[in-house]
């Protein structure tokens, strides 16, 4: 792996300790400030809503600016956003927290572009291997995000605020990381019309499918994994058993990028996202069992396993269905759809856990999991017809 991609796979993981702190601590933020219980994964909710508004503008900025400096504005407005959710919380405004974090959005929308730069910053024959590693950097934040969240709780007067002054430095250091990465420069003057139209590349059954696995296979592990803390207080488990289960799962979401790639040259797309999904509806069956400690633990690192496989397999079925004068614009509507659907699954996690509960909220998801199953037989279909 190149210098570069190295650099990137730290901002990865810088972007993903950004991440799981806010899922780890958002929602108990939301808890303790929100009018209504139900309103307590707002904050949260906020966050992808932000994301989803975003994916048009960070297009436009990509296109426009290159990769460099569009990502360098992204961790600029995540420093200034977790310093807003630091002054919200000390005052206690939680529509503030909720405003602040949507603003954050704009950093999230970026900085989930690192995966398609990877492939840029790799040999052709090794583009799925690089998105892969770079995903792999993730664990940067399985270690550090839990931890960080839990130290720094009450490194302030008032709970969790030391932690989004925390995370604003954590933004910094990415800004500094980013400097010494070069990516390929814009071979030509981008425009809004380059390429073939966008509805045409989106009616390629290979997008259909690969914006539906992605969206549907990140919204089922955003449902659960956002109730997790809410769900684990409720069963009076403590903030550290919490910050202990969403470690693992972040670890299960990116140990794996270590060996995706390779699995997926050797295997193919297909298989790699079958067992992404029988991972997936083995985590609620092992939440079903009980909401004992163990059962958190082990549903949450299946749950997380199982979204590497299948976003993953996603990602590198979608570098197949674009030019790369199409990149922009076909990169901003693939992450349109996993940002609305994650908009959709925040809100319904904190809704369902609160008023229904744990139990009913697993069961919820055995839908989008059907959902991906007709979309990854309808794949296997047309390949068989292909051949």
């Amino acid at each position: 792996m190149n210098r570069h991609l190295c650099l990137l796979t730290l901002c990865q993981g810088l972007f993903l300790t950004n991440n799981v702190t806010l899922i780890a601590i958002n929602g108990l933020v939301g808890l303790s400030l929100a009018p209504l219980g139900w309103m307590a994964t707002l904050p949260i909710m906020a966050y992808v809503v932000g994301g989803a508004l975003s994916t048009g503008l960070v297009a436009k900025t990509q296109a426009r600016f290159g990769r460099g400096a569009s990502f360098q504005l992204g961790l600029l407005v995540a420093l200034l956003s977790c310093l807003a959710c630091a002054y919200a919380v000390a005052t206690k405004n939680f529509w503030l927290l909720c405003s602040a974090t949507l603003v954050a959005g704009y950093y999230s929308a970026n900085a989930n572009l690192y995966r398609f730069a990877a492939a840029e910053l790799a040999l052709p024959a090794w583009r799925e291997k690089a998105v892969s590693l770079v995903l792999a950097g993730g664990l940067i934040g399985a270690v550090i995000g839990p931890n960080l969240a839990q130290r720094t709780r009450g490194l302030m007067s008032v709970p969790f605020a030391g932690a989004y002054v925390t995370l604003s430095g954590v933004a910094l250091l990415a800004m500094a990381l980013l400097a010494f990465i070069e990516f390929p420069p814009l071979a030509v003057k981008q425009s809004a019309s380059a390429g073939r139209p966008l509805g045409k590349i989106m009616k390629q059954p290979a997008f259909i499918i690969a914006a539906a696995t992605g969206a549907l296979g990140y919204g089922v592990m955003n449902l659960l994994m956002a109730a997790t803390p809410l769900a684990m207080q409720q069963c009076n488990l403590e903030f550290s058993d919490a910050a202990l289960v969403l470690q693992w799962h972040v670890i299960g979401m990116f140990a794996p990028g270590f060996f995706t790639g390779h699995l997926i040259k050797r295997f193919g797309t297909l298989p790699i996202m079958v067992l992404g999904l029988a991972l997936n509806a083995l985590c609620i069956v092992v939440a079903l069992a009980g909401v004992d400690l163990q059962q958190f633990l082990i549903a949450l690192f299946l749950l997380g396993v199982g979204w590497n496989f299948l976003f993953t397999g996603s990602t590198a079925l979608s570098l197949q269905t674009y030019r790369p004068e199409e990149k922009d614009k076909v990169q901003g509507a693939l992450n349109f759809f996993v940002f609305a659907t994650l908009a959709l699954t925040s809100f319904s996690s904190g809704v369902l856990v609160t008023t229904s509960g744990w139990r009913l909220l697993n069961f919820g998801s055995l839908l989008p999991l059907a959902l991906i199953a007709m979309a990854l037989l309808w794949l296997g279909l047309l390949r068989r017809r292909a051949v």
